[in-house]
């Protein structure tokens, strides 16, 4: 636990407070926080994730099926629970209850899912594969979703105010982005049996590279440039993202009798702080900031005790079952 703490949650918790720092210091602003994270979700996490997959095979994957399929399942399912259970809260709209899902309902997989998972579990294919496969399921299913619940609820409120998009204009926005299209190129080259030469990873590792330690940079200076307010919504959204999704994804694992290495890092993948990417697009729409960037702040400070807590419950279970 204490391997776990200090090499995979206290540097984080240093890079982001640096990046707070600077921006209370007025060395970096809300503005530049936002450049960071293009270049984090345009180059750097596009290249980690296609990277990353190229190098796996196809009997990898297919091995791994059943770690894809209850990854998009359990995932997919808690996005949409926690997108109804904020739908319920009136002063929110449909729009707030799609951004509330794209962070309470989404892993920070492609920010922190290297920094944190490979410190715990080594720099293998495996982690890798779990960091590609939830991935795919956040940035490829997940945000297209969420901005299309977003742009639906957008659009019903602005009714008769003009001329109405077409509700699938932003799942081919979402699409074009290159943190979705890049892991589905990936899994495509993999599928078809490309081989991917070994000269031209480091060309995508020197960008990949920036991908954790950027973002967690940029976390700190939005945190510091947004007022946070604990309120209820905050904490639930908290809640659900902490306890509830790795809970469902663990007994998902158990019934359908998953690998237990597989199992014990897709519960620490799951188990992340909210989605950083869910901050962006809030920011980006402004809507739901305040709240959102709370309960990411809350999360980020209950990994810290639910990292080994979640580690520790799973291989309890695993030993049990």
């Amino acid at each position: 636990m204490s391997h776990i703490i200090l090499f995979a949650i206290v540097p984080i918790i240093v890079v982001m407070l640096a990046g707070y720092i600077s921006g209370k210091c007025g060395v970096f602003s809300g503005d530049d926080a936002k450049k960071f994270n293009k270049v984090v979700l345009d180059y750097a996490l596009p290249a980690a994730l296609f990277v990353s997959i190229v190098q796996a095979s196809r009997e990898m994957l297919a091995h791994d099926l059943k770690l894809t399929v209850i990854s998009l399942v359990g995932i997919m399912f808690c996005f949409m629970v926690v997108y109804y259970v904020f739908r319920m809260f009136k002063q929110n709209t449909g729009a707030d209850a799609a951004i509330s899902a794209l962070i309470s309902g989404s892993p920070t997989i492609g920010f922190l899912g290297f920094a944190v998972l490979e410190p715990i579990f080594g720099t293998t294919p495996s982690v890798a594969l779990v960091v590609a496969i939830v991935g795919i399921v956040v940035n490829a299913v997940g945000i297209p979703v969420g901005l299309s619940l977003m742009n639906a609820s957008l659009e019903k409120d602005a009714a008769g105010a003009g001329k109405h998009e077409s509700a699938w204009k932003p799942v081919i926005h979402a699409l074009e982005q290159p943190v979705a299209w890049a892991p589905i190129l990936a899994v495509v080259w993999v599928l078809v049996g490309i081989p991917w030469p070994d000269w031209a990873s480091p060309s995508f590792n020197l960008i990949k590279g920036a991908n954790a330690s950027l973002a967690v940079f940029s976390a700190g200076i939005t945190l510091s440039a947004v007022k946070v307010v604990i309120n209820w919504q905050a904490v639930l959204g908290s809640i659900l993202k902490m306890v509830f999704m790795p809970a469902v994804i663990l007994i998902l694992g158990l019934v359908f009798r998953m690998d237990p290495l597989n199992l014990k890092m897709l519960v620490v993948a799951c188990a992340l702080p909210p989605a950083f990417s869910g901050i962006i697009i809030a920011d980006e729409y402004n809507r739901y900031v305040a709240t959102g960037t709370s309960s990411l702040t809350l999360s980020l400070i209950l990994f810290i005790g639910f990292c080994p807590l979640w580690i520790w419950i799973t291989d309890l279970c695993l030993k049990a079952f």
